[in-house]
C-alpha cells in the first residue's frame, strides 16, 4: 500500500487505489474552482461565480487536449495539492494565451510606488561586481550572482549600439508576482534594457532579460508569468511604453540572440 499526500480540501491520507476511485468530473470541478478562486476576482477580492460554467468547459478541454499521462500515472493525481495548483496556473496561462491581442488582461498597480527609478539606488555588497559605463547605466556597478555570466551580459549590453541604457535589477524593487503550487512568490528579472529597435529614442523597447542557467520548475513558472501574463498586461494598460521578455541561456552569444529576437518581433 502506497501512502500519498492529501487531496485539495481533505486532510486524510489516501492510497493510490483510493485516489483512482475519484471520478473524472471531480478533477475538472476542482481545477475550475481553483482557477476561479485564484485568478478571477473583482476589485473587492470576491469570486465571480458566474464564470464557473465557462471555466469548467475550458478545464475539461484542457484535460482532454493538454494533459499527457506518462508511465504509471493517471488523471486523478491532479487532485493532489501541488499538482492541482500547478494545473490551475497552467489553465489560466492557456486562457490568457488564447486571448492574445484582446485587451482583457490588465495589471494590478502598486498604490504608492507605481513607477520605479534608479535615482536613489544605494547599497553595499560582497558579491562580484562589474563596473559600468556612466553613459549606459545609472548605477555604478552590476552585482553578479555568478562568476562571469552577469558580467559578460553587462559587457555585451554596453557594446551594443541598440542599447540606450540598461540596469541590473538588483535592489531596484522591480518584481513580478507569480504563483508556484498555489504559493505566491515574487520574480526578479536579471536585467532591464532600453533598446532602440527601429522606433527611435522616443519609443524605446523595455526588454526584460533573464540569464537562464539550469532548467527548474521554479524558473519555468517565472518565465511563463513574465512572458504570457505580465508583458501583455502592461501593454494593455497602455501607459508604460513597450515591453518584452527574453531568456539568454548563453551570455557569450547574447548579442546575436537579442538582435535575432528584435528582428523576429518586427
Amino acid at each position: 500500500m502506497t501512502e500519498i499526500a492529501p487531496i485539495v480540501g481533505e486532510t486524510s491520507i489516501d492510497t493510490l487505489d483510493d485516489l483512482k476511485r475519484h471520478r473524472p468530473n471531480e478533477i475538472a470541478f476542482l481545477l475550475a474552482k481553483l482557477t476561479l478562486e485564484h485568478y478571477f476576482r473583482d476589485g473587492d477580492d470576491n469570486d465571480k461565480p458566474w464564470l464557473f460554467p465557462q471555466l469548467l468547459a475550458i478545464t475539461k478541454s484542457w484535460l482532454a487536449e493538454c494533459v499527457t499521462l506518462k508511465d504509471h500515472t493517471f488523471p486523478q493525481l491532479l487532485l493532489l495539492i501541488p499538482f492541482a495548483h500547478d494545473a490551475a496556473d497552467r489553465i489560466y496561462k492557456a486562457i490568457v494565451a488564447s486571448t492574445a491581442g484582446m485587451p482583457a488582461l490588465k495589471p494590478i498597480l502598486r498604490p504608492y510606488d507605481t513607477l520605479g527609478s534608479t535615482r536613489y539606488v544605494d547599497f553595499d555588497t560582497t558579491r562580484p561586481v562589474f563596473t559600468t559605463r556612466a553613459d549606459k547605466c545609472h548605477i555604478s556597478h552590476v552585482v553578479a550572482d555568478t562568476d562571469s555570466w552577469e558580467q559578460k551580459l553587462a559587457q555585451t549590453l554596453e557594446d551594443m549600439g541598440e542599447v540606450v541604457r540598461y540596469v541590473k535589477n538588483h535592489n531596484l524593487g522591480f518584481t513580478i508576482p507569480y504563483t508556484l503550487n498555489g504559493e505566491e512568490k515574487n520574480y526578479i528579472p536579471d536585467f532591464i534594457a532600453c533598446l532602440d529597435d527601429g522606433h527611435g529614442e522616443g519609443n524605446l523597447l523595455n526588454l526584460l532579460i533573464e540569464v537562464t542557467g539550469e532548467k527548474k520548475k521554479d524558473k519555468a513558472a517565472k518565465v511563463a508569468t513574465a512572458r504570457t501574463l505580465w508583458v501583455p498586461a502592461v501593454h494593455n494598460h497602455g501607459g508604460y511604453g513597450r515591453w518584452d521578455f527574453i531568456e539568454v541561456a548563453d551570455p557569450w552569444n547574447a548579442e546575436n540572440l537579442i538582435r535575432r529576437f528584435i528582428q523576429d518581433e518586427k
